[in-house]
């Protein structure tokens, strides 16, 4: 979890008022974090936040917060959002590579040591969690005075243009950026693969960001600024949204004015941020049941209120006004937690079970336990990915017809979350795919669920990595597990397209089929933009546990 460290005055002054150490202690771990350092005398705070609130990622945000929850100012903060003439136009050519972009502009901005202090470590933590380290969202902040709009959001050859980029002393091409700056090396694999590269420049053709890697020197934020443009790149709209609304309001709680900015894509125009609440209802019932109370609506009112909401009892239950810096609240659940948070979590009681009862290990996990150990003891690391795919990693990357029967998200927030995975295999290449600049072998397996015909499936697959992968190798891995186990198998000749013709084999135990292994094809591993023979296998646990119950070996 993110780890925010503030300083005690700074809060205050953006609260208001002085707000007692002791009631920070108390109440501010209430609303979604864990105390690391409040001294009495110090002037540095330090507390750690949970990363679904990426909007208390900065002490402006910690305190728009604190003046809701502890009833100084409690209810929905508005921010006001006046337009501007600047524009920022879209080339298609952005499409395949970096395809979304969200903007503002803040004017009046007082520039002092404590923003600069809190933008730069915003930006960051905003980067790591939210922006997936850069991949999913990349955030740029440019002193405006120094360039002259309609901006130009495009991609280009990597040897095009040259600029000079932050802590740099040199025009750079993004070519030589990526090779040889200390950002452009470290955020090389967002970028990997791409023939064009995603920039932003002014009508001079004066380059404000190499996004997600660097920004130009010219629009560098010194003492002098005042106007701050703000531009957001991704690979998810909605994220990149999210990311402008959380950053714009932080500047807009130290005075900064908000200014729209004309964004033109696709031939379509869109005003740039949009602040206006969400519109969400809460049914009163709902709520109760879910957190175990017995609020009126009103009272739930008050709750949501203390949680920076807009809240009133309608005909139904509750309108809420959820504020866009909110980018956790995706449904009504979400407005039944902070309902309970805002209750108070220190109201809810405690009481003994009535009963001694004694715990035992599920079998399911206590087998999956069983095969993590094996797998261990083979040399793999275990990593937990997502439920939650999409059909081109599930199937066009993995060379395999589309399943109509996987189980799709009907309101799905983002485009690579759009069906519950069929397969293990997929998830394992994606995050190979995002450590291929780590060195050779990489070995990594899951055990998890998948749905097939709409039905649960506990799974282990394992993937592996480097210049002399092999068929022998998998195999010899595969018995190993399986046997393991204390199960008798065999292994038959197989053909799957993820696999290279002739080197892949199923796994069958008394004729049925429980797993599969092989050579991956070069098609599937040039799809997740991989460069080394990989060998994988995947075998269904829940068969082989209920094979195992029945076999004589294991009794």
């Amino acid at each position: 979890m993110p780890v925010i460290n503030f300083s005690y005055s700074d809060l205050c002054e953006l609260v208001g008022r002085e707000v007692p150490r002791d009631l920070l202690r108390e109440k501010l771990p209430l609303i979604g974090a864990d105390l690391k350092s409040v001294p009495e005398d110090g002037d540095e705070l330090s507390f750690e936040f949970f990363p679904d609130r990426p909007d208390l990622f900065s002490v402006e945000g910690i305190s728009r917060a604190v003046r809701a929850f502890f009833g100084y100012e409690p209810g929905l903060r508005t921010y006001k959002v006046d337009d501007s003439d600047v524009d920022l136009n879209v080339d298609p050519s952005v499409n395949e590579v970096r395809p979304y972009i969200w903007s503002a502009l803040v004017e009046g901005n007082l520039i002092t040591d404590p923003l600069i202090r809190s933008m730069m470590d915003l930006q960051e933590k905003l980067h790591l969690t939210h922006g997936r380290n850069r991949k999913k969202v990349a955030i740029g902040i440019h002193d405006f005075r120094t360039v002259k709009p309609p901006f130009t959001y495009k991609a280009v050859l990597p040897d095009e243009l040259s600029f000079v980029p932050l802590q740099g002393s040199r025009r750079m091409t993004p070519a030589e950026i990526l090779k040889e700056h200390e950002k452009g090396m470290a955020y090389a694999f967002v970028l990997d693969g791409k023939k064009r590269y995603p920039i932003i420049v002014d009508r001079e053709g004066e380059v404000l960001s190499f996004p997600p890697i660097i920004n130009g020197i010219t629009t560098a934020i010194t003492e002098e600024t005042t106007d701050i443009f703000v531009d957001c790149t991704g690979t998810d709209l909605n994220a990149v949204k999210g990311a402008v609304n959380i950053l714009t309001t932080a500047l807009a709680e130290r005075g900064g004015k908000i200014k729209t900015v004309r964004i033109t894509q696709d031939g379509q125009k869109s005003l740039a941020p949009d602040l206006s609440p969400q519109t969400m209802s809460l049914d009163a019932a709902y709520a109760n049941k879910w957190i175990g109370t017995r609020l009126t609506p009103d009272e739930m009112a008050d709750c949501l209120k203390r949680m920076g909401y807009g809240a009133s009892s309608g005909t139904t239950g509750l309108d809420v006004l959820v504020p866009r810096y909110r980018t956790d609240i995706l449904h009504p659940v979400d407005l039944a937690e902070d309902v309970a948070i805002g209750f108070g979590f220190e109201r809810f009681g405690a009481s003994l079970p009535l009963r001694a009862t004694f715990g035992v290990q599920d079998p399911v996990l206590e087998f999956g336990s069983s095969v993590k150990t094996i797998m261990v003891g083979l040399g793999y690391f275990e990593v937990v990915t997502l439920s939650l795919s999409n059909p081109k990693d599930q199937f066009v990357s993995m060379n395999l017809p589309d399943e109509k029967n996987a189980t799709r998200v009907r309101n799905p927030v983002s485009m690579e979350h759009t069906l519950v995975r069929t397969s293990l295999l997929p998830s394992l290449m994606t995050v190979l795919r995002r450590n291929k600049h780590r060195e050779l072998p990489q070995r990594i397996f899951e055990v998890g669920d998948v749905v097939l015909n709409g039905k649960n499936r506990v799974l282990l697959s394992g993937v592996a990595i480097h210049a002399k992968a092999s068929f022998t190798e998998i195999k010899s891995l595969v018995q190993s597990v399986v046997s393991g186990l204390g199960l008798d198998f065999d292994i038959v000749q197989h053909s799957n397209p993820s696999f290279i013709g002739g080197r892949c084999a199923a796994v069958e135990i008394k004729g049925r089929q429980v797993g599969i292994m092989g050579e991956i094809s070069p098609f599937v591993i040039e799809s997740f933009e991989l460069k080394y023979p990989m060998v994988a296998f995947e075998l269904d646990l829940d068969r082989l546990r209920a094979m195992r119950a029945e076999s004589p070996l294991s009794s």
